[in-house]
Parts: structure tokens; C-alpha cells; sequence
């Protein structure tokens, strides 16, 4: 063969090779690109099914006023006034909370003796009596769910008898977990729930939620191999879920519940649903205004499209399931509704167990086994746990048992009576007083024992703040201005000292409203208080880091010792 040919043929070889690998190499740049494509564009197609043209141009709009304020606040001049207003305000809420001055002891390392149990008692006596809202008195809204003294006695009792006990061994406390099984079985009767229906109690409604989003997205995973998933969740709904939505990587839709019944659209819920989406949530009711959502119609939507359907009565309790038999309306919220698939209900509120109680319920155990966490080859041994704690306090199931027990159904049933009735007395006065109704309005139709307000005349957060000064705590709330009354127990016997102020806390803002008038300052003057600075001021800011900063110094003070 010719010189030159053989030269010819050993070049061409290389060419070839580094032709295949250029048109591979651009097929797969290709190919990638085209799925990215696909991927973006099935998201795009998604959210404008789901918000709708006009929603996803609002949304696009709200992001863009967000980022373009966010990049306002961090310019050199803002930033540093808003940290120095910032910080002013964590330095006045430590003083407020961080108790300071003349017999104030700060114990931050182990006394060199032990003390004497008197020593203990006499310290524990001066903490009780640190300057606080008075609970006891009945001014404080929600927060403390009083059975009554006679109760807490036997709750003390049950807590020292099972003081060391720790249901993480059974073998070891079969008591605890004989009164575990019957706790979850009481309120699973409560709930009128299918035989196979199971259930767990947890340390609190959070952890409720939490498990149940956990739950659901586990199920997905396992039965449609859901790895991007979504829930849809009204904007009412407990903040819970925001919580669940972070920590286990699921995308959280929003749903408006608009005036005046302030339930969830379900028309708005559908148009959401996709094939990423793992659970629907309903309130039973909601915290912020005491709605319960249409939860039979999400129960038939739940059903169409199968998909669990998680129905939050923490709050609801143990008033939502005995509404009727203490003469009061209600509306389907439970399991009789085949598409609730999971329910939360918290012991420790309306049930009147102490603290750190509650109750996730399931209607098939099938469900409740995916929030279980096994590990089969450590070390240790196989272990297992049904939620997010280990070890767990067997005192506090055995107080929550003795609680369930000593009320009973009757016991119940008269304090949904006393609570509710109560909660229609402020109704009703806010509604037909001469001195409230033409200048608060209630939001929606409350059913149960949360009445939530706003005002169309006045600033609502300056009566909010006057109310403190009167020594009530109740909830100011945001996304509409509003507050609310939680009624308990303690609240009963007080209802009219918190109408009386209620009243006297709207003349004299009606009064300084005609004063602002007279000096030509006009109407609705700007609020004043604490409740105003975080929510008036702060929370109307389309940037959220300011208040988020206030937050961050709120929990950093907890641990201010």
C-alpha cells in the first residue's frame, strides 16, 4: 500500500472517533435539555392550572415586590437602621420576659452542696409568683385548659405513681402501655372510627400533624412513587403543616379562605390536585377564627381523586364530637365521612389531660405504619419507634388516662355546654351590643369555642393592646388584622368582666377616634402597641426577614437565664 494512503487511513481513524464522541456528547447535552424542558414545563402547566392566569400573575407580582423590597432593606443605609430598631426591640422583650432587679437569683452552675428540700420548695414558691398573666383568674385566652383544681390533684397523683415509667419498655411498664392502648382507643370511639382503625398519642398537636404529613408522604412514596410531593393546605390551617412542609421536603400550596365564611375553597383545593399531591387538610376547627372547614365536601373530593384526606382537631378536641349532645350545631368532621383518612385531636386542650398529650388517629392501621421508624441492624439491637420520640414519659400518658376516666362522657358533655354557651355569650354580645356592633365584626360563623373579631372603624390591634393593659391576654391576628377569644373553662367564670372591658376598650378607642376627627387628623389613626409593632407595622412589610428576626430573638430570649 502507498505511503500516503497508509497515511490517509491512520488519520481518519482519530477524525471518526472524535466525530462520534462530538454528536454523543451533543445528543446528550441535547437530551438534557429536553428534559429539563419537559421538567419545567409540566410545573408551568401545573401552576397555571392550579392558581389560574390571573393567580399566577398575582403570585409572580407578590414574589418580585418580595425580592425587590428584600434587596431595599439590605442597601447600607436601611440595613443598618432597621438591625439598630431590630435590636431595640429583642433588648425591650428581654426585659419584658428576662425577669431582672432586687431578689432575682441566677443559678447558672451546679450549687457546690445539694440544696435541702426546703431550699428547693422555697425557690420553687418565688418562681410561681414571678410577675405573670394571671391564668388562674381567667384572663388569658386558650393556652392553659383547666379541669379544675380537684382534677389537677389526681393528675399529680397518677404523674408520681408512674414518675419513672417509660413506655419504650413495655415489658418493664406494662400499666403505661395498657392505659396507652385504652387512651387511643377511647378517642378513636370518640370519632366514631371503622373497626381496623388505629391510632397513636404523641407529645402534642405538632407532633400529631407532623407524623400524619409523615405518614402521607411516606404512603405515596411507597405506593406511587411520588418523590416530589405536595399537599394543598387552606391558609387557616395550623402552622403545623408549615413545619411538616420543611421538614420533610414537601411543597406546600396555600389556600385562601376567603370572607365572609372564611372556610377553604374546595374549588380552589381541585383546581391544585395533581399527581405530586399526597394529602388534603381540613380544620376542625381552624385556630385563627374558630371555622371548621367543609370538610364533607373535601371528604368527596378526597374520595374522587384518592387521596387521603387529614381532618386537624387538636384544637376542637373534645368539644366538636359532644357539640350536638350539649345542644349546640355541628357539622360532619369525623370518620362516619369515608374520605378522612387520618385525624389529630389533642387531649391535653378540651380533653383537659396536662401538657405534652395528643392523639394522631388513623382509619386503617396500614396508615399508621408509616410513620414508624425501624432499624433492623444496629448495633444496639432492632429498634423501632412510633414517632419522633424515643424514650417517652409514661407520667404524663398515666395523667392523661386518669384525666379521660375521672370526666367521663357526662363530665364532657357539661363542660362543651359551659365552654360553648360561653363562647355564644361574647358572640352574641359582640353582635347586638350597642356599644360593639356597629364597630366589631365577628369573623365567619363560629361553632365552637374560638370567636374571632376585626373592626371596620377602629384600629383592631390598639384594642388588642388596651386589653393587655387590662390585664387579658387574647390572640391578635394577621392576614386579616383580627384577634380572638379562646374560651376555657377558666374563661367561663369571668365572661362578663371580659365583655364589660371589652365594651369600655371600644368607647375609649371611639373616643380618641372623635378626638382625631375634631384635630383634622382624620379616621383609623396609626396603632401604638406591641400588638401593632409586630403585626401592624412589621407583618404588613411584603418582605418577611424583619419578622422573622423579631422572631428569632423571641426564642433566643426563652434561653436567657
Amino acid at each position: 500500500m502507498a505511503v500516503n494512503l497508509r497515511n490517509g487511513l491512520s488519520v481518519s481513524k482519530p477524525k471518526s472517533t472524535a466525530n462520534v464522541l462530538a454528536i454523543g456528547t451533543d445528543l446528550l447535552r441535547n437530551l438534557l435539555f429536553l428534559l429539563f424542558l419537559l421538567r419545567w414545563t409540566r410545573k408551568s402547566i401545573l401552576l397555571l392550572r392550579g392558581r389560574g392566569l390571573f393567580g399566577t400573575i398575582v403570585d409572580a407580582y407578590a414574589g418580585l415586590r418580595r425580592f425587590s423590597y428584600a434587596l431595599f432593606l439590605r442597601a447600607p443605609g436601611v440595613r443598618s437602621r432597621v438591625q439598630s430598631q431590630v435590636s431595640e426591640a429583642i433588648a425591650k422583650l428581654e426585659n419584658k420576659l428576662v425577669p431582672q432587679g432586687p431578689g432575682i437569683s441566677r443559678y447558672l452552675k451546679l450549687p457546690k452542696e445539694g440544696w435541702t428540700e426546703q431550699q428547693v420548695r422555697a425557690e420553687l414558691d418565688r418562681l410561681l409568683e414571678l410577675k405573670h398573666t394571671r391564668w388562674e383568674e381567667g384572663r388569658v385566652s386558650g393556652a392553659v385548659y383547666h379541669g379544675g383544681d380537684g382534677l389537677i390533684k389526681l393528675q399529680s397523683e397518677a404523674f408520681e405513681r408512674f414518675m419513672v415509667a417509660n413506655p419504650i419498655h413495655p415489658d418493664v411498664f406494662p400499666g403505661v402501655r395498657k392505659m396507652e392502648a385504652e387512651i387511643v382507643a377511647m378517642v378513636l370511639d370518640l370519632f366514631k372510627a371503622p373497626p381496623g382503625a388505629a391510632g397513636v398519642t404523641t407529645s402534642g398537636g405538632t407532633e400529631s400533624i407532623l407524623m400524619a404529613c409523615l405518614s402521607a408522604r411516606q404512603k405515596a412514596y411507597v405506593e406511587r412513587g411520588v418523590t416530589e410531593p405536595e399537599m394543598i393546605v387552606p391558609k387557616t390551617a395550623h402552622a403545623a403543616f408549615h413545619k411538616a412542609a420543611s421538614y420533610f421536603n414537601i411543597k406546600l400550596h396555600l389556600i385562601s379562605c376567603p370572607a365572609p365564611s372564611y372556610a377553604v375553597s374546595i374549588r380552589a383545593v381541585s383546581r391544585l390536585i395533581n399527581s405530586n399531591t399526597i394529602l388534603l387538610i381540613a380544620s376542625a376547627p381552624n385556630f385563627p377564627h374558630g371555622i371548621i372547614d367543609d370538610i364533607a365536601a373535601l371528604s368527596r373530593l378526597a374520595l374522587r381523586r384518592r387521596l387521603p384526606l387529614h381532618v386537624d382537631c387538636c384544637l376542637g378536641s373534645f368539644l366538636m364530637p359532644f357539640l350536638n349532645r350539649a345542644g349546640f350545631p355541628s357539622q360532619p368532621f369525623d370518620f362516619t365521612l369515608k374520605g378522612v383518612t387520618s385525624i389529630s385531636c389533642d387531649t391535653h386542650k378540651y380533653g383537659f389531660a396536662p401538657k405534652g398529650n395528643s392523639t394522631l388517629l388513623y382509619r386503617t392501621a396500614a396508615l399508621r405504619t408509616y410513620q414508624y421508624f425501624i432499624s433492623p441492624e444496629w448495633s444496639g439491637g432492632v429498634y423501632g419507634s412510633i414517632g419522633i420520640a424515643g424514650s417517652r414519659p409514661g407520667a404524663l400518658i398515666a395523667s392523661c388516662w386518669a384525666s379521660l376516666m375521672s370526666v367521663g362522657e357526662s363530665g364532657y358533655i357539661s363542660a362543651c355546654h359551659s365552654i360553648v354557651g360561653t363562647a355564644k355569650r361574647i358572640e352574641t354580645a359582640i353582635r347586638e351590643h350597642h356599644s360593639l356592633r356597629d364597630d366589631l365584626k365577628i369573623m365567619g360563623k363560629p361553632l365552637v369555642s374560638v370567636v374571632a373579631f376585626n373592626s371596620p372603624t377602629l384600629n383592631i390591634y390598639d384594642i388588642a393592646d388596651s386589653m393587655s393593659a387590662k390585664g387579658w391576654h387574647l390572640n391578635a391576628l394577621q392576614n386579616p388584622p383580627g384577634m380572638h377569644v379562646a374560651v376555657t373553662m377558666p374563661i367561663v367564670k369571668v365572661v362578663d368582666q371580659l365583655i364589660a372591658d371589652l365594651v369600655a376598650v371600644v368607647e375609649d378607642e371611639k373616643e380618641k377616634e372623635r378626638v382625631r376627627i375634631v384635630e383634622g387628623k382624620g379616621k383609623k389613626g396609626q396603632a401604638r402597641g406591641d400588638s401593632a409593632a409586630l403585626y401592624g407595622v412589621a407583618g404588613s412589610l411584603p418582605d418577611k426577614s424583619v419578622v422573622v428576626q423579631l422572631a428569632n430573638g423571641f426564642l433566643d430570649t426563652l434561653y436567657k437565664a
